[in-house]
């Protein structure tokens, strides 16, 4: 079984857990075209290493930050988003 600590509700099974993305700058809404829109939606970089996604904890429906090796899948780290934004600047 796949463990994955959720920062709320500490080790949890992996199963728990979905998946939402890598964490992006997310464009100004009035100044963004339609392709750019696009763009940010649904395209991603697919980095081969450690990236910071969004999560979700199902149950608890509580939102939060993961560091995961792409290669490899090792959930690096996780954590509860900063106050100042996913990005570590204010939104």
């Amino acid at each position: 079984m796949k463990l994955m600590t959720c920062p709320l509700n500490g080790p949890r099974n992996i199963t728990e857990f979905q998946c939402h993305g890598e964490v992006h700058r997310q464009p100004e809404p009035s100044g963004t075209s339609d392709h750019e829109w696009a763009e940010y939606v649904w395209m991603s970089n697919n980095t081969a290493g450690v990236v910071r996604e969004w999560w979700c904890h199902t149950p608890t429906n509580f939102w939060f930050l993961a560091e995961r090796n792409t290669v490899t899948d090792e959930i690096v780290a996780t954590f509860p988003v900063p106050a100042d934004g996913p990005l570590g600047e204010a939104s």
